[in-house]
Parts: structure tokens; C-alpha cells; sequence
């Protein structure tokens, strides 16, 4: 018994593949909202919802180490979110993603 335990607590750390997401965010007068997620332990999105009057053009730069920075844009509805994801070859360790929005 004693060695499942220590079986499984080895194990938990394997499974466990969450990283700190920081985000950098400059919204220019955008009225907007977001959320981060890990979705595996190279890949990343975040959920940006327009919560103004206007469409708003997003731009979200996924900087991971060393690696280049994964650059996407979209552009928002009114009272509609769009994900934003960014897949890495490398693991990520901390994820530091710059959300800059203008409204149209």
C-alpha cells in the first residue's frame, strides 16, 4: 500500500502542466475583458470579450522564452469574445502575453 502511495504522489507532478500567464494589456479606450488558459503544456489562449458599444481590433504577441513571439489579430463584435491561441515547440514554463485592443 505504502508503495502506491508513493507511486501516485510521484506522478502528480507529470500531470500537473500548469504555467503562470502574465498579461501586458493596453486597451487605447476599448471596453474589453479577458481570460487566460493552459490548454496542454505547449499551447496557450486567451479569451477576449468586447464588452463596449463598438468592435475593437485585438492584437495578442505570445512571448515564450526564447522562442519567437506568436503574433494574432482579430477583430471583435460588440457583446462577442473570440479565443486567441498560440502553440509553442517548446514547453512553456511562463507564458507573458501583450493584449493590445483599439476600438473601430
Amino acid at each position: 500500500m505504502k508503495k502506491l502511495c508513493c507511486a501516485l504522489f510521484a506522478l502528480l507532478p507529470t500531470l500537473a502542466f500548469a504555467f503562470p500567464i502574465e498579461v501586458e494589456k493596453q486597451y487605447n479606450g476599448a471596453e474589453i475583458v479577458y481570460d487566460t488558459t493552459d490548454i496542454s503544456s505547449n499551447m496557450a489562449a486567451i479569451n477576449v470579450q468586447n464588452v463596449g458599444g463598438t468592435a475593437a481590433e485585438c492584437k495578442a504577441v505570445f512571448v515564450n522564452g526564447p522562442e519567437t513571439p506568436k503574433v494574432r489579430k482579430t477583430l471583435i463584435e460588440s457583446g462577442k469574445s473570440a479565443y486567441v491561441t498560440a502553440n509553442f515547440t517548446r514547453a512553456v514554463i511562463k507564458l507573458r502575453i501583450k493584449l493590445t485592443c483599439n476600438p473601430k
